[in-house]
This record gives C-alpha cells, structure tokens and sequence, in this order.
C-alpha cells in the first residue's frame, strides 16, 4: 500500500510543480522600507511581511468599500493545551476582551490587590479536594471577585471596538489555533491599532469567576449537542494519540472545575509571542503605510523559542471501529476516515473525492442517493487540518430504514468510486466549478481574512502559492489516479458512528457554582478608552443608493425588468420573483421539493442535474410564505443554455410517481425528525405565540393530505408558474438592453398573467396577560425567549429602533449581555431585540432570550425581566452605540445584487428611495432621553408570552407558574401533524 501511494504521491506532485513554478510563484518586492514576499498573478494582491520581531504581518488591500477585516491569529490551541488542563487555550481567549492595567478597570493599583488574591484563591482551590473545604474557598473567590469588580470596568474593549464603529468583535479557539476577529471603518486605522497593541501588551485575567461560568453554560450547551458528543467520540478512536482525538477545545469538566489563572498566565507568556502570531488585515488600505503602522504598534513584543505540538505519528488504522451515541435528536451515522497533513498530494486527493461523491448536483451521493431518494440526505465531506484531515461520509435514514442500512448504501458509493463508475466529465467539471467559487473568493473582506489566517495556522503562509494553484494542480488528476487512490486508501480502516435515538445515561452537566453579581460600572471609562474615543477622524461620507440610477428599469413583455451591472467579472445572478407564497397555495413547497427528482420529455432528473454541472451553473426554485423565486447563475458564457434548460424544465417536467411516494416518505420523516429538535421545537412556540394556535409554522398540509398528494397537482403549478405575475431581475456583465433581448428569446410569458388566489392572513395575538408555552425536551440547559407584539409599522420609529437594539440587547457591549452573561454569569447566550416586519402592515415585537442551566431558569428570568422593566442608564453605552450605528451607515456600500434587494425590501416598506437616508437624518438628535422613553412606551412593564424548551425532570411547574398561567404544547399543537 505504502509504494502504490508513493508512486501516486510522485506522480501528482510533479503535475502540482510544473503548475506553480509557470503560474503562481513566490517573488520578493521592496516598498516603503520594507521588504515584502508576494505570489504571482494573486487576485487578492497579499503582502506577507516578516518583522523584526518575528511578527507575521499577512496586508491584502480591497479598495471597494470603506471598511478592514483584522485577524489576530496565534498558532495555539486545544492541542498544546497540558494534559492536566484541558480547555486552558479555550479560557484564555475569552479572557483577552477583559482589558490590561490601562483598559477595563478604574483604579489599577486599588484593583491589582484583590486579583493577586484571587489568583492565589484559585491555586489553593485546585489543590483543595475536600468538598466543604471547596465551598468555602469558592465562597471567598466570590467575595474577593466582588470587591475587586468595584474597580473593574466590564466590557470596556466592547465598547469601544462598537465606539470606533466595529461590529463582529469575536474570536474562536480550535484544535491548533486561536484567532481574534474585528471588521472597523478605515478612517479608524489609528484607533484600532492603539485598541489591539494594548490589548496584547499585558491582558489583565479580570472578573474571571463570572467569565468561567460562561464556559460552563458553552460547556452544557455541548453536552445537549448529540453530534458534537458523537463527534467527539469517533474523533477519540480514529486519532488514539494525537491530541484531534484525546483533548477537546472546550476542555473535560473535571479541568474545568479546577482552572488556574497562573496556568492561563503561562500559556499566553509562551505562545502568544509575535513569532508564533499573524496580524492580518483586509480591505481599504494603502500597504505601504500600512505595515509602518502596524510595525510600530506592535514592536514592544519580544521573540521567544516556541516548541509546538509535536506528536508521535498515528499508527495505521487497520480495522473497523464502532462508536454508538444516544440523544433526543434525529437518528444519523457518520462514518470517518483519517486524512493526511495539510497542503499533501494526498489532501489535494481527498478534496478532490469529497467532489466527486458529493457536489450538490452531480456527485455519487447525489445521483444515487440523494436523487432516488435512497436516504433521507447525505453527504462526504474532507475537513483539513494541520496534521491530518478527517473524510467523512454522512447520512439520515429515511422512514423505515435502518442506520446499517444507511452506512451500507454510503459505502456502496465508495466501491464505486473504486470501480471508476463516474463519468470522465465530472472531474473536468469539478475543476469548472472550483474555478467559479475561485472568482468569487475574493470578493468578501472576511472571506480573504479567515483564507489567510487559516494559511497561517497550517504552514505560516508559506504555501500560499500552493493554495492559489489547487484548482490547477486538480484539473491535472486524472480518472485513474482517482481509482488508484481510492483503492488504497478507502479499506476496513474507519470509525463508523451511530446516533440513536433514545436516553443518554451517561450525560452530566457542570454544576454551577453560588455567584454574587459583580458590578460592572457600565457608566465608568479608562483614560485610556476616552482617548481613544475622543481622538479625532477623517469623516467617511455615506453613500446612499439612487434607486432611478443604480437600477435599469425595463420591460420583457408584460414582466418587468430590473438590472444592475457586474463590472468585476463574468459571473451573472438573475430570478424570478412572484409575488405569491405558500400563504396562497399550500401545495408550492411540496412542488418545490418534488422538481429535483423530475425528468422532462428530454432529459432524465440525473441528466439536469449533471447538466447544470457541467457548466458552473446552478438554479432552484425558492418557496417563501409570501414569494418565489427562481433564481439562475453561473458564467455569462452559459447564460443561454442555463437558462434554456430552466425554461425546458418548467414547461416539461413529467410526473414520476415512484419519486413522489419516496418524497411524501421522506417528508414525514423529516417530520418526525422535526419534532425532535429543540430549534424547530422554539421557532414552533415562536409562531404560536405571536400568531395563536394556527400560525404559519403549523398550517401545514396534515400527515395524512401529504399522503393524499396527487403529482398531476404538483405538476401543474410547475407548469403555469410562469403564468402568474412576476419580475424578472439581473446581475451580469451585460446592459439592459442586451440582456432582456437574450431572455425574451427563451422566457414565454402569457398576455396576460393568471390573478393568484388570495394569501391566508394571520392574525396577531394581543398578549394582555403574562402566560408560559412550555414544550418539553431532554436536555440539560433551558431555553427561555420572551415575545411581545407591539404594533404595526411605523417609519417614524426606524431610527429610535435601531439605536436602541445596539444599546439594549445587540451584542457583547449591550446592556443584557452585560448584566445577564457578564454581571450576573447567567447565560453563555443572551441577546433582546425589538424586531422590525419585513412589511408595512406587519407588526413588530419584541424578542429577548436567554439559554441558562436548568437550575438556573429562575434567575434568569428575573435578571432579562429587570431590564425589560427598567432600562439602566450608560451614557458612555449610549453614545458608543449611536456611534456605531452611524458609522455602519456611512461606512456601509450596498453593491451588486444588493442593489436590487434592498429596493425590494425598501418598496415593501412603504419606500420609493433609499430608507437610510431618512434614518441617517432621524439617528442625529437622538439622545437617551428618546431611547428611555421608546422603551417605557413599547417595552417596559408589559404582558409577555414566556417560551421555555426544557426537560420537565429539569425545571419545576411551580417556578414556570411564577412567570404567568402555563400551557404544555404537545407536538401536534406546534406542528401541526
């Protein structure tokens, strides 16, 4: 095995180099004083510099909008976590938003006192192990925490990332890296970099007991996942040394139970050093003033040796294993597959066979499963990582199906693709729709930033060049190196993994510990912060949308016409929009559903599909409760023959019967599957709430009109979609006038179109009594969501809305997030928003939610029911969140497509112009006062419906009744069958 893969190794590495050294080549270049490495012909033009202090510094520029992307990436994670604190990488990356000795507190040299004690309380916690002697220990820990938060300003870095105008601060730690994400306008350059050079100075481990609680709540929220638990089960046999398998990011319960800020001090000093990180930026700057800034930012830090996660090789899996997980949620099987080291021949392979069984379109999987409707879904995946790559294949079994019937009919894929039974065409249309997905990569300021930062953590960018010529370097494979391979590589050498349905009795929770809210002292600012804030910026002027110029306003017919033009490639994005719904004809999903597995008198369903593949081009129809669309895109340069076929499609689909009994099998399954997931079960008591009991959630087609359905119906409403009333729209290369000649000659329109029947209205609840919608569920948390309507739309509250959903309850700096999640340590997740309707005779309502451990349920609901009565005031919050959302509008540029949602989403408002240019001007005098008293007129000391989604082992009726008069929904009432 080991000389057949070597001589296919060989083989495809010396097509891989011929590729690179002819196209994408590294070269060095000069400017501004610093000398820069580049690789040819890169659409995304990146830099990579290497400072002096070892600092990665990866600057690629994209003028198009006024705004960065950053990333902060350091090559640690879960894997050089120590043995003995699993979950250490994990906590630390929540700690670096706490702010150093200059940002986050008010008095430095007062508060430093009360966290050395804390840090020593910590280290004697761990070595305590006597249970009364703990309690005691962590009773005084929350003392100490107390008396130091008197000091501590929380949130502080959110406030002012939000201040600066960002809005997606985050981060994440995986199994070999942790990155820190920020998006800011680009007239804030200095001001960002002020923020992120202190930030990594001398991170400062503040208000740490509350910030663990939050770990545990993500810790339970991982433990009521049944794929993340059997994930993590496969994962433990098919890597039984390396780290992928035996440590996990969030880390053990027993670790996080005893966590040690000494510990979490260490691994920042020895792996957040400027030659095991990158600092990464995308977006509208000049590089060349760029990199001088950023060098100065960032050249106290000092370069140390990094020894890295560096294992003995996994020996060769030489059997099958088996892995069996029990949940509430649907039944699945998962079989893996190890992979091979990042950037290998071997990775480039496995990549290039993941397409090959499954594409969408025209993979094995989607033609012999997926198509014939053989399982419920499935899939294959390649997830790459440093070392290794796991290749999955993935299936749910369809009603009456076994999950070994299912993992048989998965593996029968891969005998084929030994077999080389797939056409010789699919690997050359593989590589037509890379190269589609590699025109529209660079696109997105974020897109660029997570490829470069995901370049760092698995070979410090050094394959770039290698990245960039893939699609190359895959068109160069060819059938019989694909079948050589699979035969080598696919043999009884998996994990396969079965998710039952049923109870998991080996499921524990992390007990939460006694916590006294902190102070968070949201009205206190750092020296720091205000020079930040306060310091002076070039203004960005907005750009608002001129509906009558940026759009080409025509006529097809009797359909209107809209289009924008595509200047940057060949890409085009067109649709039909028909102003109907499933709230006017029950049957359009199901029509939906049942198109892909239809032939015409021409082509066979597995034909269109591969079709459609062959040239990058992709349509579906859309069903919405109030529109359709279908939508075409692709290359120009097919646009006849993608639009053609849709056309063929539609006018000459044939009923398939055996198809569609599958489907109405498949659609009680998914049903039943339905009602075992908590997120459908919450959208369900969402509906219920704001509707009543018959809502668009549950006025379905019963179980048994869905077993009633007659394809000649489904078939019809195919056939005369065309009829009823609808606009044509396009993004392409071309102008108006050619485009609407190409499609009037394939798109027939009648003389008239067809009056739609008229759509089901919903009546809104009027909630004059607090009341409780419980729906039971196995799980070890408790999701609560509050609801309210409040109204029907009004133009004049647009912009007090958006102010106040920034203020109140939109993100990590807003006032819930703070007192639930910071102060109080509540909840991992909480957010609260004042919900805008999509049309004008829609009502808003009000939406808050809290996901809390079970024992907890209690004191959440008071903390959220505090605020939604009484709204604290923060001036410094208030002015940082009306900051940011001016800056969103005068920094944000709606292009492309956009160009046309947005006069659609505008229209239905009730707009014949751009609505930002009304809010821009409405934003300007709002003060707290406003926002104060829009939440005492809409919010406060209101009736509200409570949802809750618990296990009723979990949580008490009697806590429930404390909130309002409780209703239990059974299933049926939510979902309607």
């Amino acid at each position: 095995m080991k000389n057949k893969l070597l001589l296919f190794v060989c083989l495809l590495v010396t097509g891989s180099n011929l590729f690179a050294q002819s196209t994408y080549q590294w070269k060095t270049a000069t400017a501004g004083g610093y000398t820069y490495k580049y690789v040819t012909n890169d659409p995304s033009k990146t830099r990579f510099y290497t400072l002096k202090n070892g600092l990665t510094v990866i600057l690629s520029p994209n003028t198009k909008e006024p705004n960065i992307e950053f990333r902060m990436s350091v090559r640690a994670g879960s894997n050089t976590d120590p043995k003995n604190a699993t979950g250490l990488a994990h906590y630390l990356e929540h700690l670096l938003f706490k702010g150093t000795d200059k940002f986050g507190t008010a008095n430095w040299a007062k508060e430093k006192p009360y966290l050395d004690k804390i840090d020593a309380l910590y280290e004697k916690y761990n070595k305590t192990t006597d249970p009364a002697q703990r309690k005691e220990i962590y009773k005084e820990i929350d003392k100490t925490s107390g008396e130091a938060s008197n000091f501590s300003i929380a949130n502080e870095y959110d406030k002012m990332i939000a201040g600066i105008g960002g809005n997606s601060s985050n981060a994440h730690t995986w199994y070999e890296e942790t990155v820190y994400n920020e998006d800011f306008p680009s007239n804030s350059v200095d001001k960002f970099l002020a923020i992120q050079g202190e930030r990594f100075r001398k991170p400062i481990f503040r208000i740490f007991h509350t910030e663990l609680e939050a770990v545990y709540e993500e810790k339970n929220r991982g433990l009521d996942n049944d794929g993340n638990k059997l994930d993590e089960a496969m994962s433990a046999l098919l890597f039984p040394t390396h780290n992928y398998g035996q440590q996990t990011t969030i880390g053990t319960i027993e670790h996080l139970k005893n966590p040690s800020l000494l510990e979490i001090r260490k691994y920042y000093n020895k792996y957040y050093v400027p030659n095991n990180m990158a600092a990464i930026f995308t977006g509208d700057f000049n590089p060349d003033e760029m990199i001088k800034k950023v060098d100065k930012t960032f050249s106290y830090m000092v370069p140390k040796p990094v020894t890295l996660y560096n294992p003995a090789p996994e020996k060769p899996l030489t059997k099958i294993q088996q892995v069996d997980v029990y949940g509430p949620s649907a039944e699945m099987v998962d079989i893996y597959y190890r992979g091979y080291a990042e950037n290998s021949p071997q990775s480039l392979m496995l990549n290039l066979i993941r397409s090959i069984l499954t594409n969408g379109k025209a993979g094995l999987i989607d033609i012999n499963l997926n198509k014939q409707q053989k399982t419920l879904r499935a899939s294959a995946g390649y997830q790459q990582m440093k070392d290794y790559g796991v290749f999955n294949l993935t299936a749910q079994p369809k009603q009456g199906q076994t999950l070994e019937q299912a993992s048989k009919l998965l593996l029968e894929q891969i005998d084929l693709l030994k077999q080389g039974a797939f056409d010789d065409e699919l690997l050359k249309a593989i590589v037509a729709n890379q190269k589609l997905g590699f025109l529209q990569a660079f696109d997105s300021n974020g897109n660029r930033a997570e490829s470069l930062s995901t370049e760092f953590v698995l070979n410090r960018g050094t394959k770039w060049d290698k990245s960039l010529g893939d699609i190359e370097a895959t068109a160069k494979i060819t059938k019989a190196q694909v079948v050589a391979f699979a035969k080598e590589f696919f043999k009884d050498n998996y994990v396969i993994g079965f998710k039952h349905k049923g109870e998991d009795k080996n499921v524990m929770k992390v007990e939460k510990p006694t916590i006294t809210p902190i102070n968070a002292n949201a009205n206190l600012t750092s020296p720091f912060v205000k020079s930040v804030i306060d310091a002076p910026v070039k203004p960005i002027a907005p750009k608002f949308l001129d509906y009558q110029k940026d759009i080409a306003f025509g006529k097809v017919g009797i359909a209107e016409v809209l289009a924008t033009k595509n200047n940057d490639n060949s890409i085009f994005r067109m649709s039909y929009r028909f102003n109907l719904g499933s709230n006017n004809y029950k049957l359009l999903p199901y029509a939906s559903s049942y198109l892909p597995y239809l032939s015409t008198d021409k082509y066979s369903a597995e034909e269109i599909s591969k079709a459609f593949y062959n040239i990058a081009c992709t349509y579906n129809l859309s069903v919405g409760a109030e529109m359709v669309t279908i939508n075409i895109s692709g290359l120009q340069e097919n646009f006849d023959k993608a639009v053609s076929l849709v056309e063929h499609i539609f006018a000459n689909v044939k009923p398939n019967e055996k198809a569609l009994t599958e489907l109405k099998s498949s659609i009680l399954k998914t049903r039943e599957n339905n009602k075992l997931n908590k997120g459908q079960m919450m959208n369900a008591l969402t509906s219920y709430a704001q509707y009543g009991s018959l809502n668009p959630f549950n006025n379905v087609l019963t179980n048994e009109e869905v077993k009633n359905i007659k394809a000649e119906d489904l078939i019809y409403i195919l056939h005369n979609l065309n009829n009823y009333e609808h606009v044509i729209t396009y993004y392409g290369p071309k102008d108006l006038a050619s485009f609407s000649a190409d499609v009037k000659k394939q798109h027939l329109l009648p003389k008239e179109f067809t009056p739609a029947a008229p759509a089901k209205v919903y009546t809104y609840t009027t909630q004059d009594a607090n009341k409780v919608y419980f729906a039971n569920y196995d799980m070890v948390q408790s999701e609560i969501r509050w609801l309210r309507n409040t109204g029907v739309y009004n133009k004049a509250d647009a912009a007090e809305i958006q102010v106040f959903n920034n203020y109140f309850g939109g993100g990590m700096g807003s006032i819930v997030f703070q007192t639930i999640r910071e102060s109080k340590a509540l909840a991992y997740s909480t957010f609260a928003t004042y919900v805008s309707p999509d049309r004008a005779d829609k009502q808003y309502n009000m939406v808050a939610y809290v996901g809390s451990q079970a024992d907890k349920m209690t004191d959440a609901v008071n903390g959220m029911n505090e605020l939604l009565n009484v709204l604290p005031k923060s001036d410094k919050s208030f002015d940082g969140a009306k900051a940011n959302v001016l800056n969103g509008l005068e920094t944000t540029r709606i292009t492309k497509d956009g160009v046309l949602y947005a006069y659609f989403a505008d229209k239905k408002l009730g707009y014949d112009h751009d609505s930002r240019i009304d809010l821009y001007k409405e934003l300007k005098p709002i003060n707290f006062a406003t926002i104060k008293s829009f939440h005492e007129q809409k919010i406060a000391n209101k009736p509200y419906t409570y949802l809750i989604v618990a296990s009723d082992k979990k949580v008490k009726l009697e806590d429930m009744q404390k909130f309002g008069a409780v209703t239990t929904l059974s299933l049926e009432q939510l979902f309607g069958y």
